[in-house]
């Protein structure tokens, strides 16, 4: 599986690089903190599959990484995806190296 550092992000971000970024996380954690991306809970991620980019990197995020490895895993092996990157540590290690005010739970 593909990954993405949250340093990698930060620089992507900063440079205005195009990508689509996507939170798999339940909604009220998105609603707590949040880097911007498409909020689709995993739950929904095959049906909701149409609004992910095909023609540009996808990077998809959860809290930690796991859930995020798991919605990638799916929508390779349902959708046949092949432009979609994990991000390493999630939202824990974005909030570690870049936001430690940040609230997470």
């Amino acid at each position: 599986m593909k990954e993405v550092t949250v340093q990698e992000l930060k620089q992507k971000i900063d440079n205005k690089e195009p990508f689509q970024l996507i939170d798999v996380r339940e909604t009220f954690e998105y609603e707590t903190s949040n880097l911007d991306g498409l909020n689709i809970p995993l739950g929904g991620i095959l049906i909701e599959a149409d609004q992910i980019d095909r023609d540009k990197p996808v990077i998809v995020q959860c809290r930690s990484g796991k859930r995020s490895a798991a919605a990638i895993m799916q929508l390779e092996q349902v959708h046949g995806f092949d432009n979609l990157y994990n991000l390493k540590g999630g939202i824990l290690a974005w909030q570690e190296a870049f936001d430690p005010n940040m609230p997470v739970y």
